[in-house]
């Protein structure tokens, strides 16, 4: 076919294109391998068969006994020496570390926490609007979408305001360098520039933790470092490592479905129309279909432990298989007319979060919250705000990223 999942130029192609190839792999009896290119220090070289259908992504997400999210779960596969550098994230790990880690974090994200936060959230957005009013409109990801998920995870880790605007470009840098890359030459800049924005975004926490175990604080962070009834707590490498995973992970799903989703409410006036005439009967719908429409985190990598029949497919163990959310998300059987963008859709079996398992995304219900409060602020005190133009996306395999997007009120 002339398909290639695993080449940079497949993801310079239009999303339409992109859509056209995937609905072609699903129409396919069997998952399709994809070779991958080996770089010396930065990629393994082991190919990957690709997972297109939205029944092959939940399958291998339900059963992680087999479809292992050790030793990473991005894609290209990261050299063994990052995890050296910065420890292991828990996006990276299996039961029984993952789940250890998951039930301390998980805290932190309960109903209750979460309720608690509404006030600050709904304060974050009148600012944010504020701000757009008096600056005027320039570019949707700076000014809103950028703005609300960073400032929300600094409240909640009561980050000082004097470091928020580094935490913002450090989390901007690792963002750039998720997914396929360019030259060698381009990687290894890119790989220097991230390590240097990660390392720099572990220390600040961990000297974070150090004060808040002496001085405890009703924030996450201390939530995080002092032990809870079950003695459980997190050591300053598990912290550092949670902290880029809740900037980057936290951050990026609500921000770039905001941004998208302001293109897609314009371009679609008949759903907007819908959406403003009864927001509170249709905004959970709305931002449910945005995530299946935008699928965020674009794909996910898993290694095979066992022989295991997939779909017919004979997989062997130390076999590797990609979970593409995007094109689940899309895949007929499930979504019938799945282009057509529809708040009203039944999007429940949707994997714009994660397929179901145990790394189904542990800040969904944060990102909704954030969405909905959102597009509340936007709609009742800006009416008319709608984008305008082309947006500029990041070249990625893995993060569906919008960079910039013109809009107007």
């Amino acid at each position: 076919m002339d398909i290639d999942l695993a080449d940079l130029d497949f993801w310079r192609k239009p999303l339409k294109e992109r859509n056209e190839a995937f609905a072609r792999l699903r129409q396919l009896e069997h998952p399709v391998f994809f070779p991958e290119k080996k770089v010396p220090f930065l990629r393994s070289g082991k190919g990957f068969y690709a997972l297109v259908r939205h029944a092959d992504v939940v399958e291998a997400s339900r059963n992680a006994k087999v479809f292992s999210s050790e030793p990473a779960v991005t894609n290209p596969e990261p050299p063994s020496w990052v995890k050296q550098v910065f420890g292991e994230s828990m996006v990276n790990m299996d039961d029984p570390r993952h789940a250890r880690l998951r039930r301390i974090v998980t805290r932190s994200f309960s109903p209750k926490m979460l309720a608690g936060l509404q006030s600050d959230i709904e304060a974050a957005c009148a600012r944010i609007v504020d701000d757009v009013v008096r600056d005027g409109p320039r570019d949707f990801v700076s000014q809103v979408a950028a703005r609300l998920p960073i400032h929300v995870i600094c409240d909640m880790l009561d980050i000082p305001q004097e470091l928020r605007e580094k935490v913002h470009q450090h989390v901007d840098i690792s963002t750039a360098y998720t997914g396929v890359r360019p030259s060698l030459a381009r990687s290894v800049q890119m790989a220097g520039q991230n390590m240097l924005a990660l390392l720099a975004l572990q220390r600040m926490v961990i000297k974070l933790g150090h004060e808040r175990v002496a001085n405890p604080k009703g924030d996450l962070v201390s939530l995080l470092v002092n032990a809870n009834v079950d003695g459980e707590k997190l050591t300053d490498k598990e912290l550092g490592s949670f902290f880029s995973l809740l900037l980057v992970a936290g951050n990026e799903t609500a921000r770039n479905t905001m941004a998208h989703g302001i293109r897609l409410l314009t371009e679609n006036p008949a759903q907007r129309e819908l959406l403003m005439s009864d927001f509170d009967a249709h905004i959970n719908g709305a931002i449910e279909e945005m995530v299946r429409y935008v699928s965020p985190i674009m794909q996910f990598r898993r290694t095979v432990t066992e022989d295991y029949s997939l779909r017919g497919l004979e997989l062997k163990k130390g076999d590797k298989v990609v979970l593409f959310y995007g094109s689940a998300n899309r895949d007929e059987s499930v979504f019938p007319d799945a282009d057509t963008f529809d708040i009203t859709r039944d999007t429940k079996p949707h994997v714009g979060f994660g397929g179901p398992g145990p790394h189904f995304c542990l800040g969904a219900n944060l990102a909704r919250q954030e969405m909905r409060t959102m597009f509340r602020e936007l709609l009742t005190r800006l009416p008319g705000i709608r984008s305008v133009g082309e947006p500029e996306l990041l070249l990625s395999n893995f993060d569906n990223s919008v960079r910039s997007q013109a809009f107007t009120f």
